[in-house]
C-alpha cells in the first residue's frame, strides 16, 4: 500500500521542480474522482481533510475510505494530510487514524477564529512537530493569517478562518520571521500568507501584485531555499465553471481566483503544495445542477453524482498537468513512517538554514 509522508513527497517535488495539488476530501465521490485523475496522469496525491470534513464523514469512515482508495490504486503514492489543525489534540487524533501528515495552524488560536501572536504559534507548532516526528509524520505550519488584501478580512471555510479586520502586516508573512519560525519549529512545510483566501470570492478583479503578493513567496524562498512552501486558498475559480452553475439556476457572483500562471510562478520559487477545494466543489455542483435541471424527474443520486465525479476528475487531471505533477507517481518509492521517524531522530531532516 503506497502511503507516503508529505515530507518525502515534497522533497521529491523539489528535486524534480514540480508542485503538488492538495485536494480536499469529504466523501467517496471526491476520493474516487481524485484518484482516477492521479491514475490517468501517473501523479502522486495529497488527499487532505479539514476538521469540518472529519466531522462530516466521521473519522472511522474517512480512515476506511482512504484505506480503500489506496488499496484500489496501490501503485499511486498517497499522502493523507490534515488541513488546518487547530490544536495538539486534533493533530494527534489525525495521526491515530492514519494521517501521514498534519497541519498545525498556529496562526489562529484553538477557536480557529482569533489571530494568535508569534510566540503562541511557535510554541504550539513546535509541540506538534515533536510529537508528529516521533511517529515519522510530517508537519505543515502557517505564519501570517490567510485573508484578502483587498478587504482586509479573513475568509472562513468549514468554520475555520480569522474574524474581523486584519492589519496589512497580519495578512503578509514576514520573511525574517519565517526564517526564525522554521528554525524554531522544524516544520517540514510552511504555509505563507500573501493575499490568497478560502472560498470562491478571493478577488473582485484579476489579481495583480497589490492583492496577490507573489513577491513575498519569492523573498521567503530566497532566504529559505530548501523549505517547502505552501499556497492555501489557491483555487482558480474558472469562469466556465461559474457559467455552468449560473446557467442551471445558481447564483454565483462574479469573482476571480488565483490564476494558474501565478501558481506556476510560485512553483518556480519553492511552492510545492497548492491547496484546492473550491474548484472541485464547483465542478461537481455544476454537473449536479445540470442533471437536475434537465431531468427534473430524476431522483437516483448516481445519475447526477457520476457526471459530477467525471467533471471533478477532468479538473484534477488538468491541475496535475499544469503543476508538473503528472508523470512523477511511478518515480517515487514510498518510505515508511517508521523509517522517517529514524531520520527525524537522527537530525538528517532538520531544516537547513544559513546563519
Amino acid at each position: 500500500m503506497a502511503r507516503i509522508t508529505l515530507r518525502q513527497l515534497l522533497d521529491h517535488a523539489a528535486e524534480y521542480g514540480y508542485g503538488v495539488p492538495a485536494f480536499n476530501l469529504n466523501n467517496m465521490e471526491q476520493g474516487l474522482a481524485i484518484m482516477a485523475a492521479a491514475d490517468a496522469t501517473d501523479s502522486p496525491v495529497i488527499l487532505q481533510a479539514s476538521r469540518g470534513a472529519r466531522a462530516y464523514a466521521n473519522d472511522v469512515v474517512l480512515a476506511k475510505l482512504i484505506d480503500g482508495l489506496v488499496e484500489i490504486y496501490p501503485h499511486i503514492p498517497v499522502c493523507m494530510h490534515l488541513d488546518h489543525g487547530n490544536n495538539e489534540a486534533t493533530c494527534a487524533t489525525a495521526i491515530q487514524y492514519g494521517f501521514t501528515s498534519v497541519m498545525m495552524d498556529g496562526s489562529l488560536k484553538a477557536d480557529g477564529k482569533t489571530p494568535a501572536d508569534y510566540n503562541y504559534n511557535v510554541e504550539i507548532t513546535r509541540n506538534v512537530t515533536k510529537m508528529a516526528h516521533w511517529a515519522g509524520v510530517s508537519v505543515e505550519g502557517e505564519l501570517g493569517v490567510l485573508g484578502s488584501l483587498e478587504s482586509g478580512q479573513g475568509e472562513a471555510e468549514d468554520g475555520h478562518g480569522a474574524e474581523g479586520v486584519l492589519s496589512h502586516d497580519q495578512l503578509l508573512t514576514d520573511p525574517d520571521e519565517a526564517v526564525k519560525f522554521v528554525a524554531a519549529t522544524k516544520v517540514d512545510a510552511l504555509a505563507v500568507a500573501m493575499g490568497t483566501s478560502h472560498g470562491a470570492y478571493k478577488f473582485t478583479r484579476k489579481p495583480d501584485g497589490d492583492v496577490l503578493a507573489m513577491n513575498v513567496i519569492e523573498e521567503i524562498h530566497r532566504r529559505l531555499p530548501t523549505t517547502h512552501l505552501v499556497m492555501h486558498g489557491s483555487s482558480s475559480v474558472p469562469q466556465d465553471l461559474q457559467d455552468i452553475i449560473n446557467q442551471y439556476g445558481g447564483q454565483m457572483k462574479p469573482t476571480w481566483g488565483v490564476p494558474v500562471e501565478e501558481i506556476q510562478r510560485g512553483i518556480k520559487h519553492g511552492v510545492r503544495k497548492i491547496n484546492i477545494d473550491t474548484d472541485n466543489r464547483m465542478a461537481m455542483t455544476g454537473q449536479i445542477r445540470k442533471v437536475l435541471s434537465e431531468s427534473p424527474a430524476e431522483f437516483d443520486p448516481r445519475k447526477y453524482l457520476k457526471p459530477a465525479m467525471e467533471a471533478m476528475t477532468k479538473l484534477c487531471k488538468q491541475r496535475f498537468e499544469e503543476f508538473g505533477t503528472a508523470g512523477n507517481g511511478s518515480k517515487i518509492r514510498p518510505i515508511s513512517v517508521a523509517e522517517m521517524a529514524k531520520r527525524y531522530a537522527s537530525g538528517s531532516l532538520d531544516p537547513k538554514i544559513d546563519a
